[in-house]
């Protein structure tokens, strides 16, 4: 299905660890990054990928937490294959994933090409960022990408 015949993206849930959240929509920065949601409660949609149930990437974003605490993501590093992730557009259509691989890349050797990439099928990519927290920088040195196919 082409992405401009689907509806945006609204809201996201993933039962397996406690998600549910809306969609806010986030573009690129000045400097050529994924832009982040500024808010650590929310998750957003990169608008420059397809929309979620069309084919190829769709990217979603948010952040594992702030100093005010746990973020929308704190917990997707703990999904596993098989688990479930759901979609729901704004004309209130549903798009079910499930769960094929979780990874964690250090940021300089993150995968860009495998994560927002071409691909055959209907494919929803999760992002946050992960591993150990550099105090110094004030980010975390890796991404926790999460990678889905859609469930017809």
């Amino acid at each position: 299905m082409c992405s401009s015949d689907l509806p945006l993206p609204a809201a996201l849930r993933i039962p397996a660890i406690g998600v549910r959240t809306r969609l806010i929509r986030l573009g690129i920065t000045p400097r050529g990054t994924l832009q982040v949601p500024s808010s650590a409660s929310v998750a957003g949609w990169y608008t420059g990928s397809p929309r979620p149930g069309a084919i190829g990437s769709s990217v979603i974003a948010g952040h594992i937490d702030s100093y005010l605490g746990p973020g929308v993501f704190y917990r997707l590093r703990l999904l596993h294959p098989g688990n479930k992730i759901f979609v729901r557009q704004a004309g209130g259509r549903l798009a079910t994933f499930r769960v094929t691989a979780v990874r964690q890349y250090p940021k300089a050797r993150f995968p860009t090409a495998r994560v927002y990439g071409p691909t055959p099928d209907a494919e929803l990519h999760l992002i946050t960022c992960g591993g150990t927290f550099d105090y110094a920088t004030g980010s975390y040195l890796s991404n926790v990408v999460v990678f889905s196919v859609e469930v017809r």
